[in-house]
């Protein structure tokens, strides 16, 4: 098991966060617990983001702690040791003295982290551990009074990539983009959401990754629903799909949605709606500048679908009514575009360190080294009876998203690769057929 960083980059991490904390501080951060699907059988594994973040560590029953004494900083991870008897079941294991190799200073058995744990917490005025995570961890700091949560300090830090961290992701974005290539590529009428689904994830599992979330792929009507999960309808020829996927690498993911007609050519309604959604995600992509404030890009699409909606005679109002209150943007134009327009993107799909638009603990402005994804959509469900919709616009869903890196030349589209404009997905879609 390889480490995607030098060492020093996780030394430095561990640096910068205990330059936060008031001294005679200790951290803990443990990893995931592997979670049963049924029977005998588990989840697939994906260890805690922090202890990613902090360690590379990727084994389960992990445990990494840090303190600062004296004004140095120490730190330990707790790791399962060598077990041949499991070991014939699930493979070998790196074992305490393999973890050596690690960015901590020592090391030890998870069987010695309850006892080592008690006997130092007493020891630190400040101390700093995520629960909920852990029933072991929870158990040990359950009476300690005034625990803090190292989230605080950790999720700021997460907002900025590094170098090697940008390069992770734009792998990830490039194996995506393919993916949603290949899939348009295989498109053909009477083909099943399902068989959309394995195009993408099989380019996932054969580019030696995996899928950051469980893939949406909605065909017609189903693209109207945002976290559309069966994936089991026919997609019948003039209909769209929608296919939202991304995957990981080192555990750091892309997230890209294109929406393309089955049969290889947009209707004019389709058209108009998808010109619609283009434009406001390139508004937004725009928006993605150095100094721009988060909540800027939201406005500026919003406006843009506001307008547009208002130009196809689907909102009869002026804009300023359509967008709704100043702040919350909660006009009638939300009825088909209800979600936000972007999120922050890293070793979790909706990363740390920033929600959607208006949720506490947001950046002031845009950084160098942000990624985040832009993701307009617009969605006129026939199965909804709450508001009216243009009978040729009824059933149509589109949504399209890319990865975007600020930086200070402007924003770079780390999934540029991924077709998106009208002639080039009409041109692709059963080319490979």
């Amino acid at each position: 098991m390889d480490l995607p960083f030098e060492t020093s980059e996780y030394y430095d991490r561990q640096e910068m966060l205990f330059s936060q904390l008031p001294s005679s501080s200790i951290v803990i951060i443990p990893t995931n617990e592997r979670k049963t699907r049924s029977n005998d059988v588990g989840y697939p594994f994906r260890p805690n983001s922090y202890m990613l973040y902090l360690c590379g560590w990727k084994e389960d029953e992990g445990f990494f702690m840090a303190h600062n004494r004296n004004g140095t900083l120490e730190s330990k991870l707790f790791v399962p040791p060598r077990d041949t008897s499991k070991e014939i079941w699930e493979g070998i294991r790196i074992g305490v003295e393999g973890a050596e190799s690690w960015p901590v200073d020592t090391t030890s058995s998870v069987e010695n982290f309850e006892s080592e744990i008690t006997q130092m917490i007493g020891q630190f005025e400040n101390v700093y551990a995520i629960l909920g995570i852990s029933e072991e961890l929870d158990k040990i700091c359950n009476d300690i009074e005034g625990l803090s949560d190292p989230r605080t300090f950790l999720d700021p830090m997460r907002r900025v990539k590094s170098k090697v961290e940008i390069k992770h992701m734009q792998e990830a974005a490039t194996i995506a983009s393919n993916a949603h290539k290949l899939a348009m590529e295989n498109s053909t009428p009477g083909m099943g959401e399902w068989e959309i689904q394995s195009y993408v994830e099989g380019h996932f599992m054969r580019s030696k990754s995996t899928w950051s979330f469980p893939s949406i792929v909605g065909g017609g009507s189903n693209a109207t629903i945002l976290h559309y999960k069966a994936n089991d309808c026919t997609i019948i020829s003039g209909d769209l799909v929608l296919v939202d996927a991304g995957c990981e690498i080192n555990g750091y993911a892309s997230d890209i949605t294109r929406t393309w007609p089955i049969n290889g050519r947009f209707t004019e309604a389709q058209k108009e709606i998808y010109e619609l959604v283009l434009k406001a995600e390139k508004a937004g992509i725009d928006a993605c500048r150095v100094g721009t404030p988060w909540s800027a890009m939201h406005r500026v699409v919003s406006e843009v679908i506001a307008q547009g909606l208002i130009d196809l005679g689907i909102l009869e109002c002026g804009l300023d009514e359509a967008l709704g209150d100043e702040v919350k943007l909660d006009g009638p134009f939300r009825d088909f575009f209800m979600h936000g327009t972007g999120h922050f993107l890293g070793l979790d799909v909706h990363d740390v360190g920033g929600g959607r638009q208006g949720d506490p603990g947001n950046p002031d402005s845009l950084e160098p080294g942000m990624v985040l994804t832009i993701e307009p959509g617009l969605y006129f469900a026939d199965w909804r009876g709450d508001i009216e919709i243009p009978a040729k616009y009824s059933g149509i869903g589109i949504r399209i998203e890319d990865d975007i890196l600020v930086t200070e030349d402007g924003p770079v589209v780390l999934s540029s690769s991924c077709p998106k404009e009208i002639d080039e997905i009409e041109s692709i879609v059963g080319s490979g057929v």
